[in-house]
């Protein structure tokens, strides 16, 4: 596989206004990738790609991740069903963070624990505590 990324840009104008997809990698070599429904906007999850995550996606059209907990490269969906074709990617003003907005399939659900969002609970001070509750 051949890398499809330019090199960093040298200056702050080329970074932020230039044409060149010049991702910035983190010391442990991943970016974030926030994942959105193409349709509604929602937010379904937030996951990690290294290099060959995020040019598999741009050569696939398909979703693919870093796990850091497994330490392993995953293409969603491949044990769930739950696919996540990507219609669109965007990055962020310096290029160290992923917008991609999909079209999940198989159930349509993102999470592992069988929510259609990773976000499924709201955080909330009650008595000067930090308390968790679940969003209908």
């Amino acid at each position: 596989m051949t890398n499809p990324f330019a090199a960093r840009p040298t200056t702050k104008k080329e970074l932020e206004e230039g044409a060149l997809f010049a991702p910035k990698f983190g010391a442990d070599g991943l970016i974030v990738c926030i994942a959105s429904h193409a349709a509604t906007n929602e937010i379904l999850m937030v996951a990690y790609m290294n290099e060959e995550a995020l040019a598999l996606t741009l050569e696939t059209g398909v979703a693919h991740y870093w796990s850091r907990s497994r330490n392993a490269l995953w293409r969603k969906g491949d044990t769930s069903g739950q696919v996540q074709r990507v219609v669109e990617m965007r990055v962020d003003c310096d290029q160290d963070a992923l917008l991609i907005k999909v079209e999940p399939g198989g159930d349509g659900k993102a999470c592992h624990t069988g929510r259609a969002s990773c976000f499924y609970r709201r955080v909330d001070m009650r008595d000067g505590q930090a308390r968790l509750s679940l969003i209908a």
